[in-house]
C-alpha cells in the first residue's frame, strides 16, 4: 500500500473508514468518496490526525449511483494523487423487511447504490490500469452474497450480482496484470448494522446472531491482507469460509437449519 493511490467508495464510515485508515497507516495516498460531505470532512480528519505522515486525504461527495458523480469524483481524486492503483468499493445499503412489504423503490435503489455503484467505479478506473499493466480491484460485498437470508430480498441480490461480477473480472482482468479481490464480511458493528436493525425481522434477528459481531477494523485487516496476498475471495472467520467452500454441498442442510430458526423466531 506504500505510496499507492487507494481510492475507497463508502469510505466516511464503518469498514469504509476502518480500511482507509489502515490505508493511510501503510503510507497510501488516499482518496474518499461517499455521499455525505460532512461525514467526509469528520473521516478524513480522522485520518489526518491518526497518520499525520501520511501522504495525503482526498474527498470527494458523490452518490455512487450517479455514474457522472462518481466518475467525476475519481477523475478529481486522480488530478491530485495520480492514477488510481487500488479501487476498493465499499459504498453500500441494505435495508432488511419482509418481501411483500418492501416497494420496488427499495428494491431499485439497494441495486443501484450495491451492484452499479460498484459498477461504475470499476469502469471508471479499469482502463487506466490495463495501460498500465497493474492495478487492484476489490469489492465487498456481505456474508449475504454466499447465501440468501430470510428478510434479505432486496440486500442479498445485490450482493449476489457482486459475486458474479468478481469472478467474471477476475478471468477477464488477470492477464492485464489487475487482480480482483472480492469481500464477505459476517455481521459487522457499523452505523449502516444500527441502522437495519431498525426495519429487520425478528427472524433476520435470530438468524444472523448465529455469526456474531465483527469490528470493523477486524474485517479490514482481513480486506487488506487478502488484497497485498492477491487472494481473490476474502471471508473473514470460520464460518463464512466454511460457507464459501462447502455452500453448494450443505446448502440443502442450511435451508432446514434456517427454516427451524425462523419458525422458532416466528413462535
Amino acid at each position: 500500500m506504500h505510496n499507492r493511490h487507494v481510492l475507497i467508495t463508502g469510505g466516511s464510515s464503518g469498514i469504509g473508514l476502518a480500511l482507509a485508515r489502515q490505508a493511510a497507516a501503510a503510507g497510501a495516498r488516499l482518496s474518499l468518496v461517499s455521499r455525505d460531505s460532512a461525514k467526509l470532512a469528520a473521516a478524513a480528519a480522522t485520518v489526518r490526525v491518526e497518520t499525520p505522515d501520511a501522504p495525503g486525504v482526498f474527498t470527494a461527495p458523490a452518490d455512487v449511483s450517479d455514474e457522472t458523480a462518481v466518475v467525476a469524483a475519481i477523475r478529481a481524486a486522480e488530478a491530485v494523487h495520480g492514477p488510481v492503483d487500488v479501487l476498493i468499493a465499499s459504498a453500500g445499503v441494505a435495508h432488511p423487511g419482509y418481501f411483500d412489504e418492501l416497494p420496488s423503490s427499495v428494491h431499485e435503489q439497494t441495486m443501484s447504490v450495491n451492484y452499479f455503484g460498484t459498477l461504475y467505479a470499476i469502469q471508471a478506473v479499469v482502463p487506466g490500469m490495463r495501460q498500465r499493466g497493474q492495478g487492484a480491484v476489490v469489492l465487498v460485498s456481505s456474508g449475504a452474497g454466499l447465501v440468501g437470508l430470510f428478510g434479505y430480498t432486496a440486500y442479498a441480490p445485490s450482493k449476489f450480482a457482486l459475486r458474479g461480477l468478481a469472478e467474471s473480472l477476475r478471468a477477464e482482468l488477470k492477464p492485464a496484470g489487475i487482480t480482483v479481490t472480492i469481500v464477505y464480511p459476517p455481521d459487522t458493528d457499523t452505523p449502516q448494522l444500527a441502522e437495519e436493525n431498525l426495519t429487520k425481522p425478528r427472524e433476520t434477528k435470530a438468524l444472523t446472531a448465529a455469526g456474531g459481531l465483527w469490528t470493523a477494523d477486524a474485517v479490514a485487516r482481513a480486506t487488506l491482507k487478502g488484497v497485498r496476498r492477491g487472494r481473490f475471495s476474502v471471508t473473514p472467520g470460520f464460518q463464512l469460509t466454511a460457507l464459501a467452500w462447502l455452500h453448494s454441498l450443505i446448502a440443502p442442510v442450511l435451508r432446514r437449519s434456517f427454516d427451524r430458526i425462523a419458525a422458532r423466531a416466528r413462535r
